[in-house]
């Protein structure tokens, strides 16, 4: 937690992001509680207002959880760095659907038979989505078209189409079946979709499957065993600021 004294010099934060907290809200909380800390300690003179940068290193999508590398300061220079770090996944693909979000934001459009899917098969659909991939991003996603956020676009109904992106799915391990739950442990370059992997291994199976759940482990060497809840976050800002001498 020491690095967390270091506020005007920069800090690299190893937070769990909630159940359901984007990861915007996540970076918006912390520099409430960094602003409030700063101005308590020692505030700027005529009422002016403090800034502070803050900003995340790799988004995790609402309805996942886990590891959310945060940078505080002058550190946020070095959030291209972070978000280059390869990234260890966790989670539960549905077998048997499909959903629109390829997640559980969106409710089931098609419904599939699994009676013929073996543990066999299941292996392999899993083998075969490793390695590099010309990975097509959800429409579900941040990322701009034509000026607008695919998501906004979908949820509006209009049709979008998006370009496909090389990443690198570099381990692919199933790591327990119960269908029509599979686990999965995936360790994968920057810009890697695991929504985009669900989708496909349903197509690998000639069947269907979307994102259950999604818990991201580990960025690089940073871990989720290192990471401070929000809560706790809030407790340590709430004891007095200790500046770095210079």
């Amino acid at each position: 937690m020491e690095d967390i004294l270091n506020l005007e010099i920069g800090t690299v934060l190893r937070v769990y992001k909630p159940y359901t907290w984007t990861s915007f809200d996540v970076t918006k909380k912390i520099q409430r509680l960094v602003l409030r800390k700063l101005n308590r300690q020692q505030p700027l003179p005529n009422g002016q207002k403090r800034k502070v940068k803050v900003g995340h290193a790799g988004t995790l999508d609402p309805l996942a959880t886990g590891l959310l590398i945060v940078c505080i300061g002058k550190e946020t220079r070095n959030i291209e760095t972070y978000m280059g770090l390869p990234k260890v996944y966790t989670g539960n693909f549905f077998l048997g659907a499909t959903t629109p979000s390829f997640d559980k934001e969106t409710q089931p459009d098609s419904l599939f038979s699994i009676e013929e899917i073996t543990e066999e098969k299941i292996l392999d659909a899993a083998k075969s989505l490793t390695g590099y991939l010309d990975q097509i991003p959800p429409v579900f996603s941040a990322i701009k078209k034509d000026g607008v956020r695919a998501y906004e676009a979908a949820r509006a109904g209009d049709e979008i189409k998006l370009d496909a992106r090389r990443v690198l799915v570099q381990d692919f391990k199933i790591t327990h079946i119960n269908l029509p739950l599979v686990g999965f442990e995936i360790t994968c370059s920057k810009g890697t979709y695991i929504r985009s992997i669900a989708r496909d291994f349903g197509k690998a199976l000639n069947n269907g499957a979307y994102l259950e759940t999604l818990c991201r482990t580990q960025i690089g060497n940073f871990t989720i065993d290192e990471a401070i809840t929000i809560d706790e976050l809030a407790e340590t800002f709430a004891e007095p600021l200790k500046y770095k001498e210079r």
